[in-house]
This record gives structure tokens, sequence and C-alpha cells, in this order.
């Protein structure tokens, strides 16, 4: 064992955000996600790779993980218009629920086959990487350049910013299994509708706190009014976990309701979150890609892959089409793209870290296989985006669009048909 001293500690820690960041805008040029980019970097500096850290503490990295999808979340809200979560609202709602349910079955199906798991672990693996990932989702959309037609952008940005809560009770609901297998799953509900009732109003409440209290105060101009925001998205949270509720969905309502207010500093709120996002998405996916060691994903390939395959082209097919058959608005050419957008990110990842903190017995081969198919899918999903759109013609052409925005905080343009 060896110590360092502070000061080198923290050049190396500005260094590696540098550095994945830099990796993140290369793996972006190449067209892969920005979380590759910062994953790989993980890699690279960790244990298998040439910077050699050895970490593996994974109640740090979930911690690390929930706090900074508190500001991800926090932020996909406020940069999310009103107006289209009101005409998504059912099918996003089908989406984030029984979609997720959907694609965890058939995944759970899968892993039985496959990896010769017991159900209820298989089940747990299966709501892991159910829900779709509202970091991967916000980033390829709003970094992308890609104008989409009618409610499709919409309903993706919804249903990823909304369907975690759905896949963190799927989460809990196996782990209680597996610690007590004759527990019953209506004994569930009470629990999961009383998470939603608190986390919505929790996020009601704090969001329309948030642009009250910089109106009202002397903060409003000042810098300020950001620590006002990070302490927004944070009590959003806290106050909702207290007595049982969901802080995710909380978070995200808080954001959602602030930013479709009117206050003097809501740019200035929004700019300030919006690089909050990107900073928690960068220390997350490093912290991530340091506590996998790619030489034990080495073993899981082949199912790892049938895996990916079962989700990219069934499980996830299959919810999107079932759930979104009452809705005729969305033909099958937005259906298949909203499969194809499903993308997952680091949520899964985190979530993947429960099991082995709860201790449960094949938590290691269910974090690795997450870990590799969040990898995969994203490497084959997140380029091939606008390729598909263009193919599926629903993307906007040039001559519809009448401002272009920049690469920013700022939401693509909405250009409906």
């Amino acid at each position: 064992m060896f110590s360092v001293s502070p000061d080198v500690a923290l050049l190396v820690l500005g260094l590696l955000l540098l550095l994945t960041v830099i990796a993140g805008n290369l793996s972006s040029r190449f067209g892969l996600p920005a979380l590759i980019g910062f994953l790989g970097l993980g890699m690279l500096a960790g244990v298998d790779g040439p910077g050699g850290i050895s970490f593996s503490d994974y109640v740090l990295t979930q911690n690390i993980g929930i706090a900074c999808l508190i500001f991800i979340l926090f932020s996909g809200g406020l940069d999310t218009d009103w107006k289209d979560v009101r005409r998504v609202a059912a099918p996003a709602l089908l989406l984030a629920t029984l979609g997720v349910m959907i694609s965890a079955g058939v995944t759970a199906g899968a892993s039985i086959l496959l990896l010769d798991l017991p159900p209820f672990q298989a089940f747990l693996l299966g709501a892991v990487v159910a829900s779709t990932d509202a970091a991967a989702v916000f980033a390829i959309l709003r970094t992308s350049g890609l104008d989409l037609h009618g409610d499709v952008p919409a309903l993706i940005e919804v249903e990823s910013g909304s369907n975690d809560p759905m896949a963190i009770f799927l989460v809990g609901a196996a782990l209680l299994f597996i610690a007590t297998p004759g527990s019953s799953a209506l004994m569930l509900v009470p629990d999961f509708a009383l998470q939603m009732v608190l986390g919505t109003l929790t996020g009601l409440a704090v969001g329309y706190l948030l642009p009250e209290l910089l109106k009202r105060s002397h903060y409003r101009n000042a810098g300020l009014s950001f620590v006002i925001s990070i302490a927004a998205a944070l009590i959003a949270y806290g106050l909702a976990e207290l007595p049982g509720g969901n802080g995710f969905l909380a978070a995200y309502v808080a954001g959602l309701v602030a930013g479709n207010r009117t206050y003097t500093a809501k740019r200035l709120v929004s700019t300030f979150q919006d690089g909050m996002a990107w900073l928690a998405q960068v220390v997350m996916f490093l912290t991530l890609g340091l506590l996998v060691a790619p030489t034990n994903l080495l073993e899981i390939v082949a199912p790892g892959l049938a895996i990916t395959a079962i989700l990219m082209f069934i499980a996830r097919p299959l919810s999107v089409f079932i759930c979104l058959a009452p809705f005729r608005r969305f033909g099958w050419r937005a259906k298949l793209f909203i499969s194809w957008a499903g993308l997952r990110g680091a949520v899964p990842i985190v979530l993947a870290t429960f099991p082995m903190v709860a201790g449960v017995p094949g938590a290691f081969t269910i974090f690795n296989v997450v870990f590799f198919v969040v990898l995969i899918s994203s490497i084959i999903q997140g380029p091939s985006i606008k390729w598909l759109a263009a193919k599926l013609d629903i993307a906007s052409r040039p001559d519809r669009v009448s401002v272009r925005q920049p690469e920013s905080a700022l939401p693509p343009v909405q250009v409906d048909q």
C-alpha cells in the first residue's frame, strides 16, 4: 500500500477529468456516444490498463452514481417543454411502466437460458437493463443535430426521464424476492404507488418554489442562483426519499416544473445545470470505467452478445409495439425508431451495483453482463441513430428547419409535420 499527497491526488483527478472530456469528444467525432470515450478512459486508467489504478468500491460507486443521476435528471427536466409532455404523457407512461416490465421479462427469460441463472437472479438482470438511460438519450438527441418529426423526440425524452422509477422498483422487488423467497408481489403494489405519489408531489413543490425563491430574492442575477439550483435538485431527491418516495422522479419533475416557469435567472440556471449534467456524466462514467476490469468481461462475451441482441431486436421492439399499439399517430416507422433509440447508459450499470452491495449470489456475473450489454449496445445503436432516422424518413429535411441551434444547453428545434 502507498499513499499520495493531496496535491498529487488533485492533479491526477484534474487530468483524468480533462482527458475524459477529450476522449468523449474524440469518440463523438467517430460517431460514437460520448459515454464510450468516458468509459474507455476509465478502463484505461483502471487496474487492467496502463493507469493501473485499483478501484473496487461498489458502495462508493453506487453513491456517486446516485448523486450524478440526480443532476442529469434535473437538467433533463429543465430542458423539457411541458407542451411536449402533455402531448406524449399517455404513451410515455405506458412505455415507462408496462414497457419496462415487458423488456425485463423477455431479458430475464433469455438470461435463464443463456447464463443458467436462477429465475429471481435472471429477473434482477432483466430489471437492471430494462430502462432506457436519460443521460445517453439526452446527450444523443441534443448534440447530434438530429431534428425529428412530430412527437417522436418528445416521447423518447419523456420516457427516458421517467422510466427509472419502474426499473428501480423492479430491482428492489427482485432483491426482496431473493432475500425472502416467500414474499408476495401484491405486497409491493402499495409501496410502488407511494413512491410514485410522493416523488411526484415533492417534485411539483420544489419545482414551484425554486423560481419563486429566485424571483423574490436578490440572488436572481448573482452566481448564488447556481447554488440554489443545486440545492433544489438535492432537496427534491432527499425530501422524496425520506418518507419512502422516489427521489429520481422528484428530481426530474422538479426540473420539469421549474423549467417551464418564467423567472429572470432561468437561462443562467438552465445553462449551468446543463454543465452540471455533463460533469455528472463525466464523473459517473469515469468511475464506472475504473470499476470494471476488461479481462473479467472476456468470459461473458458470447452470452453478453446474445443478450444484447435479444434486448435490441426482441425485448425493446416488443415493448414499444405493444405499448404504442393504442396510439395510431405513431406509425411503424416511428415505432421502429423509438425501439432503436432506447439507449442504455449509466443507469443500468449503477443499478447493477445494488446486487453487488447486497451480496446477491451471481451478482458479479450480473454486473459484468450489464456493463458488456451497455457498452456493445451503445457502440452499435448510438452511431446508427441518424442513419436510421434518414432511412425511415422521420428526420426533418434541412429546408424545413428555419433555425439551427448550436450544440449547447438548448434542446434542438422542434419541427412538426
